[in-house]
């Protein structure tokens, strides 16, 4: 284990985001979901990267919380960054955002355009694509807890299941969705 780099140190109830090699391997696993997450909430690329930092530095800062016999990690950083994305959908409710004149600029040179339609379709139709490869019980919970954004309580109570029957299909679900052949081109198309 690598050096201790938060200023305290933790105790055994650690997320591990307190050592650089914990803090690497939470960015690799869980850095594109938080991200996907906060851009379907804002829909903005710039406020989805500051709702990922605030919610890692959160968690950062709170790393020796973490307990975990309520949930994985993944859970307790999913919970954190739905508090980050209210704070901060009620500030862009409370501040509208400024306008420059570039924005004036940029906005009057492209009325009336509209985003692509045709690419709208097609990552649709490669999502249900994806989906239509996972057994019913995993497609369900996915569709549930991810893209409708629900608690894995509320959705273990409408299907009559223990959470953590729920948390292991979308578990399983998103390791299927992950080595799935389809999805070099969400990557390629995310990328643009």
């Amino acid at each position: 284990m690598s050096a201790p780099i938060h200023p305290s140190s933790c105790g055994p109830r650690c997320a591990h985001l307190c050592t650089e090699s914990g803090l690497a391997s939470i960015l690799a696993t869980e850095q594109a979901l938080l991200h996907w997450r906060a851009f379907r909430r804002l829909g903005d690329t710039g406020l989805a990267e500051h709702a990922v930092q605030e919610t890692l530095l959160r968690a950062w800062r709170a790393c020796a919380t973490y307990d975990p016999a309520r949930g994985s990690v993944r859970t307790w950083l999913l919970s954190i960054e739905r508090n980050v994305l209210t704070d901060i959908v009620r500030m862009r409710a409370v501040r509208p955002p400024e306008t420059g004149w570039d924005d004036i600029a940029d906005g009057t040179e492209t009325h009336g355009a509209r985003p692509d339609f045709a690419d709208s379709v097609a990552d649709g139709l490669l999502v249900d694509e994806l989906l239509a490869r996972l057994p019913d019980p995993q497609r369900h919970a996915v569709v549930q807890v991810i893209l409708r954004d629900r608690a894995y309580q509320d959705v273990a109570a409408d299907l009559g299941v223990p959470v953590g029957t729920v948390k292991t299909r979308v578990h399983y679900a998103l390791q299927s969705l992950r080595r799935a052949p389809g999805r070099g081109r969400v990557a390629e198309k995310q990328a643009r």
